[in-house]
Order: structure tokens, then sequence, then C-alpha cells
């Protein structure tokens, strides 16, 4: 028997031949009753938290330093070796299964761990190392964008103020400067998406299926919902939600005294206001955070407490600092870490409550002895975060003035709106991608994704933009980096919705549901995750049409 390291530091440098025998040495021993199987899982399960906690600390380094050398050989060693350590945590898989052990609580483990054994191919090992290097080729490009503004360099994110400007002429200008970024490195970012194409295609082709559509839906455990079910949502969202954002829209060119909506119309106060910041800096934004979570619940108070005092939150842009926002966790210390790109606008404030709500999941589900029991999938996880932005609603007083509140509450509304339709233009321009001969020609996707935006992005006058709407199908991270990690976030909404609807009427009932679902991590099937936090699967025009209903009464109210 092979002694585990202390610390993830062990395997900061790890190599294949470091982490071989350790994997080797559970494969060996005799699994003879329950109880060496579950001594024997705590055991895996402390060298997968570990070798997964180093492989994350070396990616948050990277993500908040691209320009480090160091820190991106370290990000790309270990994308390059978690591939490499997949074939060993497979035989495991195995091993467990071949026992017939069960408990109520892993069953859902378990099914992850048989789907995994069958999707998994030897073959594709080194085209699974060639994607993230691809994924982390886009990243950097992206990192590096920077944009000269009256005589000072800016990233991508520190121009976003400038979108919140009364001064029209203003708001155009920093729209095409950024997106004018995306447009230049267009061939180059298309170059990197053509070839991941390729790998993925083949990756799907290798464990049998006949498109990376059908693999992905099935690498991404979607056991309770289907690909018909993705495409039921779009047509859903078609027919209840963009009317009601073509409303919104309606009311915004009115408003502004506008004959059409361009694109640098969407995000200024319509009744031409000074920009909601709520915050000035790093520190601000914090202890103002902190004060919505005091107001909600003690409990999640003391979370952002821990993060905020662990040094695990980095939420101001810089030069060098990946674009996005993210919530990772590290498993063996059971902390999560925030990670934004605050740029001073009040949509930071939504952003890092987002991911407040990532972080309090984490921490509810870190209870749970061992790793594979604490993440529920993408689907739940986004109802922690996106709930999280709901029940602050009432408590934003810290951030805004009374009125400048009603004013949020509004833009959150509308935000949905718009997030709802764009959710279903990222995953129907993956599907068809996957699903066609064309593509695998770029030129092909730019023009379906122009009729995608134009299906689902109703009330904008883009005419003459061409390149630039093309340019968001490339500012898009998901597709180079997640594929098809989108449909997600648009189940995930509704329940978020539902969670809000629920604490409307009772406050306390609808927060105790919510903290008891995250604390069930994944030990659970998706609709009793979704259940226990008082929410349901929607995938109907119907079920939508009560949620959007809500939200124009709120849109509309006082």
């Amino acid at each position: 028997m092979i002694d585990l390291p202390e610390s993830p530091a062990a395997f900061v440098d790890a190599t294949l031949e470091q982490v071989k025998p350790l994997y080797e040495d559970l494969a060996a021993r005799p699994l003879e009753d329950d109880e060496s199987i579950e001594r024997w899982l705590a055991e895996w399960s402390r060298l997968d938290s570990l070798l997964q906690e180093a492989a994350t600390r070396a990616s948050i380094a990277y993500t908040t330093d691209t320009a480090d050398p160091q820190k991106e050989a370290r990000h790309l060693a270990f994308r390059n070796l978690l591939p490499q350590v997949q074939p060993l945590r497979v035989e495991l898989q195995k091993k467990l299964i071949a026992t017939g052990f069960a408990r109520p609580d892993l069953a859902t483990t378990i099914r992850r761990m048989a789907n995994e054994i069958e999707l998994f191919r030897d073959e594709s090992v080194a085209l699974v190392q060639e994607e993230g290097r691809l994924a982390a080729a886009y990243q950097k490009r992206t990192a590096s964008m920077k944009v000269n503004w009256e005589g000072e360099e800016k990233t991508i994110p520190q121009m976003r103020p400038y979108l919140y400007s009364q001064d029209r002429e203003i708001r155009e200008r920093a729209f095409r400067l950024s997106t004018g970024q995306y447009i230049e490195a267009r061939d180059e970012l298309a170059d990197i998406y053509d070839r991941q194409f390729e790998l993925r295609s083949q990756i799907a082709k290798n464990a049998g299926f006949e498109t990376f559509r059908d693999y992905a839906h099935r690498q991404k455990n979607r056991f309770d919902y289907s690909v018909e079910d993705c495409m039921r949502f779009h047509e859903a969202v078609e027919s209840a939600v963009s009317p009601a954002l073509s409303r919104a829209r309606e009311r915004r060119r009115r408003e502004m005294g506008l004959d059409t909506l361009r694109p640098w119309d969407l995000t200024p106060d319509p009744e031409g206001k000074p920009p909601l910041t709520g915050y000035g800096d790093q520190r601000e934004l914090v202890d103002k955070a902190q004060r919505v979570f005091d107001a909600i619940d003690p409990t999640v108070a003391g979370y952002w407490d821990v993060m905020n005092e662990s040094a695990m939150l980095d939420l101001v842009s810089r030069p060098g600092k990946a674009p996005g926002g993210y919530c990772t966790s590290l498993p063996f210390s059971k902390m999560p870490f925030i990670f934004v790109n605050g740029a001073g606008i009040a949509e930071d404030v939504r952003v890092v409550l987002h991911e407040a709500g990532h972080g309090f999941h984490s921490l509810r589900a870190d209870a749970l002895p061992l790793i594979w029991q604490r993440f529920p999938g993408s689907e739940m996880a986004e109802v922690a975060s996106m709930s999280m932005e709901l029940l602050s609603l009432p408590h934003m007083d810290s951030f805004f003035s009374p009125e400048e509140s009603r004013r949020w509450l509004r833009d959150q509304m509308e935000h949905i709106l718009r997030l709802l339709g764009h959710i279903c233009a990222v995953d129907a321009q993956q599907h068809w991608t996957f699903t066609h001969e064309e593509g695998a020609d770029r030129t092909a996707r730019d023009a379906n994704w122009l009729l995608l935006r134009e299906r689902f992005d109703p009330g904008v006058d883009w005419s003459g933009l061409r390149q630039e709407r093309v340019a968001g199908y490339y500012s898009q991270l998901h597709f180079f980096q997640v594929p098809f990690y989108y449909i997600e976030y648009g189940i995930a909404q509704l329940g978020a919705l539902q969670v809000w609807r629920n604490a409307l009427g009772d406050p306390k009932g609808a927060l105790e549901a919510y903290l008891q679902a995250l604390a069930l991590g994944g030990t659970a099937p998706l609709p009793e995750l979704f259940g226990a936090a008082g929410a349901r699967l929607i995938f109907d025009a119907e079920g939508m049409q009560e949620l959007v209903d809500l939200m124009e009464q709120q849109i509309t109210a006082g």
C-alpha cells in the first residue's frame, strides 16, 4: 500500500510517472466486503481530490495571469496529464461496478461512472489532450486583446463601462472598438475551432456516435432530458419569451426616443439617468455583497465571509487576466474560488452574486464525504447561482438607493429575457454545427449564427454590422472551451425563477428549500434536486409563460 501525499502541493508539477503508481495501487487492492469498499472509496476520493485541486490551482494561476509563461506551462501540463489519468480512473470505476456495491447516496455517482466507462476510448486520449491545448490557445489569444481608448490601453472587459454612457457616440465607438478585436482575430480563432471540430467529431466517432452532438449529450450525463427536449426548449422560448423581449425593447426604444435600437443602445438607462455602478474597488464590492448576504441569511453570510477571509475572491479586471467569470472548487481544501472581471459597473454586481451562489453550493455540498457526490451536474449548479441573483433582489439597498434598486430589478428581468434567447442561439448553433455537413466550414457557421441571432434576438437593428454580429460568435468562449455547455443555463434559469417565485410568497421557506437542495450535491437525480428546491424541469411554452408573465409584471409595476 502506497501512502498518499498530505497536500496538493505534492502534485504541483505532477507527471504520469508520479501518479500512475498511486492509481495502480488502488486497482490492485482486494475488495472483499462493504467495509473494505468504503475504505477504498475514501482513499480513491482523497487521491482524486489531491490531483484535481493541484490542477485547479494551476488553472486559477493561469487565468489570473495568462502572461506568465511558467503559469501557462503548468496549466498546459495538467491539460495534458488529466486525459492520461482517465484510463486509470476508468479501471477503478470498472473495479467498483464489478463488486455490485450499491448505496442510495451513490446511485447517481455509479450511474455516471458506468457512463464514463462506456464512452471512454484509449485512442481518444491524445485527441482530448490536443483539444484542451487549443482551448487554452483561445483563452490566451482573447486575454491578450486590448484597445486604445483616448490614449490609454484597456482590456475588453475594461471597455464595458463606456457602453452605459448616455452619449450615444461614445457607446458606439466603444462597441466597435471592442468587437473589432474579434473581427481582427476571426481567422485565427476560426483556425482553432476548425481543428477542434475535427477532434471532437473523431472523439465521437471513436465512441460509436454518429455526431459529436449526441456524444456530448451523453458525456454530460444528461440522463433526465433528451436532445429533442432541447429542441422543444428552443421552440418554447421563441413562443413564450421572444414576444416579451420584443415588448421590452420596444419600450426601451420609445423611452430613448430612437427610430431604431442599435446594439449599443441596449445597456444605458433608457430614461437618460446615469449608469448604476454600485461600488468602487474590490474591497467595497466585497463589503457590500457581505451586507446583502447578511440580510438574506446568516448561513450564506458566513460562507461569503469565509471565502473573503481565505483570499478566494479575485473580482477586478486587469491586463493579462483571462476573460469571463467563474467559480471553481478546490476539492481537497473544500473551498471555492471566485474569478470575475469587474470593471466598475453594476453588471459586475450581478456576476458576483451569481458566482457567490456557486460558491455557497460548493460549501454546502463539501460536507459530503466523497468527491464524486458533490457535483450535481451543471443544470442544478446553475440553479444555485441564478437563484442567488434573484433572492438578493429585496436586499440591494447596500449597493443602490431605493430608486436605483427599482431600476436594478427591471434590468434583472430584462436581462433574463435576453439571456434565454441568447442561450437558445448558442445551443442551437452547436446542434446545427455538428449535425450538418456545412458545420465544418467557418463561413457556413458564421452564416448560421446570423440566422439564429435573427431568430432569438428581436427588436435590434444590426444593419451594416454583419461582421460585428459575427464577432459575437467568436467572443462566446463556451464554443471553444466547454462545447455544448449552455442549455444548462436555460434549464437552470427557469428553475431559479421558480425558487424566486416561491420566495415572493414565503421567503424563509423558499430559502430553506434552496439550501437543503444545495446540500444534496449530486446524490439524487436532476428532477429530484429541482423538486427539493421547489421547482420542476420546464421545456414547454406553457410552463415558461407563467414565469414570463411574472417577470413582465415586475418590469411594469410601479
